[in-house]
């Protein structure tokens, strides 16, 4: 199998009907279960392969996600472009609710979340300083554009959920100068990097988290209310992304293990899952 192109989002993605031609597989990983069937079909013509983070009808937590199993399943159905959406709040008044932003940076504050494949036998130290890919990211960025959409880039911080910030929080990560915060995308940038995988990440405003005196606090009715607002332009987004993503990848993702693993090449065959070896370490085989 050799899918190039993935999907990881919210179950509203696979009911906007955007995808054709669909069949559903399991895939079983040496870390356990992705959050569901993989589903593959196509995408204006193109292969893709999609898998709802928290399972359809949303039942996994964001620190129960098995981030592991889902990045590896990916790998095994052989992408090398991922693309990640996400809901995300606002830390700055000019990023409104309903507006898109392209992750550029990253900050870490969750706890409870394994991410790496590399810890039993095996040590990897991959270069992380820009964790999503920049080519794979500006034409993310240009194809929002093109739909005439508000779009910023900015730097997301993960907080560990599966509560909403306090105020205090709230008002801290503002003076961070972050610019959006939510549950799900470090995990997945750490992982995706490990897997040599060009990552994007295309997040939609549903709130101000509770730092704007002026707005609501953040809640779950909020949130899905200015989700529903953008269905139709994270589908017609996805639509023309999609087709785009064909270019030559010279980027650093795509060989991030190359000078990473520091464990001497007979211990990694001693003790390294064979799965883990087949589809993640090739070239050290």
């Amino acid at each position: 199998m050799s899918i190039k192109i993935g999907i990881i989002g919210g179950s509203g993605l696979y009911k906007m009907g955007i995808i054709d031609d669909t069949e559903e597989i399991d895939i079983n990983t040496p870390f356990g279960k992705p959050s569901d069937k993989i589903t593959l079909g196509k995408i204006s013509g193109v292969d893709v392969a999609f898998l709802p983070r928290h399972g359809r009808g949303h039942a996994i937590a964001p620190h129960k996600i098995n981030y592991r199993a889902n990045v590896f399943a990916m790998k095994e159905c052989g992408v090398e472009y991922l693309v990640s959406t996400a809901a995300v709040g606002s830390l700055k008044k000019e990023i409104k609710p309903c507006d898109f932003v392209i992750a550029n940076q990253l900050i870490d504050r969750t706890a409870k979340r394994i991410t790496t494949f590399f810890e039993d036998g095996i040590v990897a130290h991959v270069g992380f300083a820009d964790p999503f890919c920049k080519t794979l990211s500006d034409i993310a960025f240009k194809t929002v554009k093109e739909e005439d959409i508000d779009v910023h880039c900015g730097t997301y911080i993960c907080m560990e959920g599966p509560q909403f910030s306090t105020r205090a929080e709230s008002n801290l990560y503002c003076s961070w100068n972050i610019d959006v915060i939510g549950m799900t995308l470090a995990p997945e940038a750490k992982l995706a990097r490990e897997a040599e995988m060009c990552l994007c990440g295309i997040l939609t405003v549903t709130d101000y988290d509770c730092w704007h005196e002026g707005e609501e606090d953040v809640c779950v009715a909020s949130v899905v209310e200015n989700l529903k607002k953008n269905d139709k332009n994270m589908a017609n987004i996805i639509k023309r992304l999609i087709p785009k993503i064909k270019y030559k990848r010279t980027c650093e993702c795509h060989n991030a293990l190359e000078c990473a693993v520091i464990t001497s090449p007979e211990l990694i065959e001693k003790n390294v899952n064979p799965q883990v070896s087949r589809v993640l370490l090739k070239r050290f085989n």
